[in-house]
């Protein structure tokens, strides 16, 4: 086994929004690399599915149905992570909604919901996570932002906000958690190919849309799951021990212009 295949050696890990796009291929990174996964989202079939090609593979993951806005649902997996375990060593907290609305079509309910995951549901993974962590001395948490959350963009009146909630409780966290050896990062994607994006393409305006965001990254292409995964498991891992209240972009050089 090679030291990359190898460099998440049996740590505990959490991946939140598990079933599709970069949680999904986040979770077969990491357990491409040895760590032990637990696979957390709301939509059971598309979990199993999951379970089910990595089985095939001879890889190995533990799936567990919920909700990350729920309380009792994200305190459920965290324990199921530690009760496999012993301990949680990493938490990826990646679950969201991405709402693609301006301000004028948008609605107090679309604010409180999109609120309700991408904000909530990161607050409680990881105010729940860092309870583990401090009792086995350490652990690291990348959350999932965006360039939404580190600049303006039009259609983003309820999602880029949330994504600014991310990038701002990772700093804060990092900071306080820093002295209990506890990481605190968040990688901000740009336009990547997730299945979400791929329905663009049957909407009106879509093919359009996707043509337009390729113009709008620098390198000339929208990214894959894939990359935003190795990016998160380079700060998940022992290799970016002295990294903590960093959002990275990795975003095609989106955020340089």
């Amino acid at each position: 086994m090679s030291a990359i295949e190898s460099r998440m050696g049996g740590k505990s890990c959490l991946v939140t929004g598990a079933a599709n796009g970069i949680g999904r291929a986040t979770v077969e990174t990491l357990v491409r690399e040895g760590g032990a996964v637990v696979a957390m989202d709301w939509n059971e079939p598309r979990l199993i599915n999951l379970k089910e090609e990595l089985d095939r593979q001879g890889l190995k993951v533990d799936v567990v149905s919920g909700d990350v806005s729920n309380v009792n649902d994200v305190q459920h997996a965290i324990r199921t992570a530690v009760e496999l375990q012993g301990r949680l060593d990493v938490l990826v907290a990646n679950a969201g909604i991405i709402p693609l609305t301006g301000i004028a079509e948008s609605t107090p309910e679309d604010w409180e919901k999109v609120m309700l995951i991408d904000g909530k549901g990161m607050f409680l993974c990881c105010k729940f996570a860092i309870e583990e962590m401090r009792k086995s001395g350490g652990g690291a948490i990348v959350c999932t932002s965006s360039v939404s959350g580190l600049a303006g963009q039009r259609n983003q009146a309820v999602y880029g906000p949330a994504k600014f909630v991310a990038s701002g409780l990772t700093k804060h966290l990092a900071v306080e958690c820093a002295g209990d050896g506890i990481r605190v990062n968040a990688v901000a994607p740009g336009t990547i190919m997730t299945e979400r994006v791929q329905e663009l393409r049957d909407s009106p305006g879509g093919d359009e849309y996707i043509a337009s965001m390729v113009n709008a990254h620098p390198i000339g292409r929208i990214g894959e799951p894939r990359e935003v995964a190795a990016a998160i498991a380079f700060l998940a891992s022992d290799e970016a021990s002295f990294i903590t209240g960093v959002v990275l972009p990795v975003d095609g050089g989106y955020l340089a212009q």
